[in-house]
């Protein structure tokens, strides 16, 4: 069987599909406790930079924009090899979810780094 790297919203409830669980916010999202969060890593450093994130503002009218420039941004990022290697090995084990605190599930950070991650991984 093949596993999968999902998104989903750090404030749905946690299953046992989801697997390895990654916060890929730079905050630390609000009213979210450590342990109802039960992530697994947390990758700060590969999310998108604040003043980028702080640009984007979550308009979807910028999102095209927002895309290029956040995978500019992990391209350049000397975080992002370990961590595509990461994100490799825990796909070889189960699946691997990636979580994000936004509220618009077509319009986040954590679509463009799954998007990223694919390409790197030819999933």
């Amino acid at each position: 069987m093949k596993h999968s790297l999902k998104i989903k919203r750090i404030y749905e409830e946690a299953s046992p599909e989801d697997g390895f669980r990654i916060l890929t916010d730079r905050l630390w999202p609000r009213g979210i406790s450590k342990e109802k969060a039960e992530i697994d890593l947390w990758a700060k450093d590969t999310a998108p930079s604040t003043p980028l994130r702080k640009w984007f503002g979550h308009k979807a009218e910028n999102f095209e924009e927002f895309g290029k420039s956040y995978r500019r941004e992990l391209d350049e990022n000397p975080s992002s090899e370990p961590f595509v290697r990461r994100v490799a090995a825990e796909l070889e084990k189960g699946n691997v979810t990636l979580l994000y605190a936004a509220k618009d599930p077509s319009c986040n950070h954590a679509l463009i780094l799954q998007s990223w991650l694919e390409g790197r991984l030819s999933v």
